[in-house]
């Protein structure tokens, strides 16, 4: 964990401009805003390099290199963003410029204090992550109808499994379908597929795209 003692400052691991490589903005030029510190240790993980402190930056500054990066959405990533109090003041100031703003978080701590106006791409781990202890379920029912719900899949079980909180939790007739991954590499994106097809299920595959434009150990894209 990572108390936050100096005002208006945020650890980060880095920031970029990519496409969205995940999610319904797939594609999109993006600013990706990645901050410091996890306190999940998912077995499949492929940003074990934010686990660290990170380099203490000013809001300021992060705002100034967003804007001279130019893209209109802005991704917060981590690391688990939310372990940081001064993120919640970013993403307004955000918003409050009309930047379109994403969170990508564990699913792990409370989203019901994050800006009205940004879109929650909220993680259900999932037994293969080791972390499914770690689910908040609360968070299911706080869901606005433009935030998003991801699972990511190492096997059949975890496709079962998130199968199983989907029904539990409706998630089939939110109006953003929920967001499927396989884990890169592992498993077969076509079996994937086969089943989600087999069962009939209104959700999105989510292939992670910038793992086959470049090199899947690639930094900063």
């Amino acid at each position: 964990m990572l108390p936050l003692i100096q005002e208006n400052i945020i650890n980060l691991t880095e920031i970029f401009t990519s496409v969205q490589g995940e999610t319904s903005f797939t594609g999109l030029p993006t600013v990706f805003v990645r901050t410091a510190a996890c306190n999940l240790r998912c077995s499949w993980c492929d940003t074990t390099y934010s686990f660290g402190k990170g380099t203490p930056t000013s809001i300021d500054s992060i705002i100034d290199q967003i804007k001279i990066a130019g893209p209109k959405h802005v991704c917060i990533t981590g690391g688990e963003p939310l372990l940081q109090k001064n993120i919640y003041i970013l993403m307004k100031i955000l918003c409050d410029l009309n930047y379109v703003v994403s969170l990508e978080t564990s699913g792990s701590l409370p989203i019901d204090q994050v800006d009205q106006r940004v879109i929650s791409i909220v993680d259900i781990k999932c037994p293969g992550s080791k972390m499914e202890k770690k689910n908040l379920w609360r968070n299911l029912e706080i869901l606005r109808p433009k935030d998003e719900v991801k699972f990511v899949v190492l096997d059949r079980n975890d496709y079962e499994y998130a199968k199983e909180v989907m029904e539990k939790y409706s998630l089939l007739d939110r109006q953003q379908p929920v967001l499927i991954s396989p884990v890169h590499g592992v498993m077969d994106s076509q079996m994937l597929v086969n089943w989600i097809l087999k069962d009939r299920l209104p959700v999105r595959l989510n292939l992670q795209i910038h793992k086959f434009i470049w090199s899947p150990q690639t930094r900063g894209v």
